[in-house]
């Protein structure tokens, strides 16, 4: 822990010191999904972000407690209070139950997590079991008297929290509220928000709870507080999350802790920005720029390849998503870990490389520097062989690409073998037509055949 780490503070909207607040120890919390559909790669870019920013402290002998909220109740379509609630249009969308939708897709997530080998976090909590907290945390903010009642709700006065608009450098008298008529009609600021909303009288939730105030559910935003505090203290280190929760749910998550506490929880704000799609456009169902880990697999590709782009970005600055740029990062991956595993053991870790490397990921997770260091070193001729493999492992511990992990030889189809077997027939009968009738048949099937004389050789290739 000699080593001094720096990381941007979104509240401070500067690089600081990061010093912890129980030496040795680090206490992080990240904002999870909401489990109403799959969590696709943009998404899992804020995960992968955390699992690097986690394995960095753990590299540097920092205890790390990471936890990670679920949301399967209070998210709302708009992301603040008005429109229905995503958990129960996924439901009818599906013709799920709320719950069974929610057990669905937390399968999905964690899934996705295991298959880019990003660590769970040390403690889950869904906002349903959590239901208790929530309310007592709304209790101590009306005893402080930022409350209101509204016809459909219990909200919070931003108007007694003159700070609001300074995490997010909100303009206020610009917010549009996306509340119904009759409801912004009744508010005292456009930016209040709620903290629990009242189950409709002409609709029948399969998700409500009885609380003080009436029946219903807690807001979105209200679950983030009461869960962290709950699992790490009124205070604690670092709070992640994209950069979309920045102007809402995070100032409305930091309005709350002043209101209950008087202070913010997190000393460190981080964010990661977006995964957007190829020339810069938003990711999409309709525009199908939208993967999934688990379809990454299904067209042979490997999802660690995804980390491996991942590490080639800045988590700040994020970055655009093809299959095309999936597939060259497949390529460098491939022969990185191929770099890897060819290396002999038994060596040292090279002192000068380490060194270099951790200045990088001290310094605000620098991993584009990273892998260009690591590149460098895989053709420095000054180190050994074995020190290359040692130095390389050490520097797994960060970027989780399981260098370590053997290869295995895919098998190929017999289907695939035969096809191959006939084209080579054709090409030694000079039928270079039917030949090439072949190669685009073994394509089509997703794998690709180079020729090496009278032989060839099979590759799994990549389906778009």
């Amino acid at each position: 822990m000699d080593q001094k780490i720096y990381l941007y503070n979104t509240a401070t909207r500067n690089k600081e010191e990061f010093k912890s607040i129980n030496d040795g120890k680090v206490g992080i919390y990240a904002c999870g999904p909401t489990v109403y559909w799959d969590q696709h790669l943009g998404n899992m870019y804020a995960y992968l972000f955390v699992d690097i920013l986690v394995r960095t402290f753990k590299y540097f002998g920092y205890e790390v407690k990471l936890v990670m909220n679920i949301t399967d109740v209070g998210h709302l379509t708009s992301d603040a209070d008005s429109g229905e609630d995503k958990m129960e249009k996924g439901a009818k969308r599906e013709v799920l139950s709320v719950w069974d939708l929610a057990k669905k897709y937390e399968k999905q997530f964690f899934e996705s997590e295991q298959l880019l080998n990003i660590n769970r976090p040390d403690i889950v909590c869904p906002a349903t079991k959590n239901i208790e907290v929530q309310i007592e945390l709304l209790k101590l903010i009306e005893k402080k008297g930022f409350t209101y009642k509204l016809s459909d709700g219990i909200y919070f006065d931003t108007g007694k929290f003159p700070d609001y608009a300074k995490f997010a450098n909100l303009k206020l008298d610009e917010i549009i509220d996306t509340d119904r008529d009759e409801v912004s009609k009744e508010k005292k600021n456009r930016s209040d928000f709620a903290l629990w909303k009242f189950s409709r009288k002409d609709e029948k939730r399969q998700m409500e709870w009885d609380s003080p105030w009436g029946k219903g559910f807690p807001g979105w935003h209200l679950e983030c507080t009461a869960m962290s505090v709950k699992n790490l203290g009124e205070t604690f280190d670092i709070h992640t999350g994209g950069i979309d929760h920045i102007p809402v749910h995070h100032t409305n998550e930091i309005a709350q802790s002043y209101g209950a506490f008087g202070h913010q929880t997190a000393n460190f704000w981080i964010h990661n920005a977006w995964v957007l799609g190829k020339g810069g456009v938003k990711m999409s169902k309709s525009l199908g720029n939208i993967f999934t880990a688990q379809e990454l697999a299904e067209m042979g590709i490997e999802p660690l390849a995804y980390r491996y782009l991942f590490l080639t970005t800045h988590y700040r600055k994020g970055m655009e998503f093809s299959l095309e740029g999936l597939k060259t990062a497949q390529v460098a991956f491939d022969k990185l870990k191929n770099i890897a595993q060819e290396l002999p053991e038994g060596g040292k870790i090279d002192e000068d490389y380490q060194n270099n490397f951790r200045k990088l990921i001290a310094n605000d997770l620098a991993m584009p520097e990273v892998v260009a260091l690591i590149w460098k070193l895989t053709k420095d001729e000054s180190v050994k062989p074995e020190d290359k493999k040692a130095t390389l492992l050490d520097f797994d511990k960060v970027l989780g690409l399981d260098l370590d992990k053997k290869i295995t030889k895919e098998e190929i189809p017999e289907e695939i073998k035969d096809l191959v077997q006939k084209r080579l027939e054709a090409r030694g009968n000079k039928e270079w037509a039917v030949a090439d009738r072949l190669r685009e048949e073994i394509e089509k099937k997703g794998y690709m055949v180079e020729d090496r004389g009278n032989d060839c050789k099979i590759k799994r290739i990549m389906l778009s």
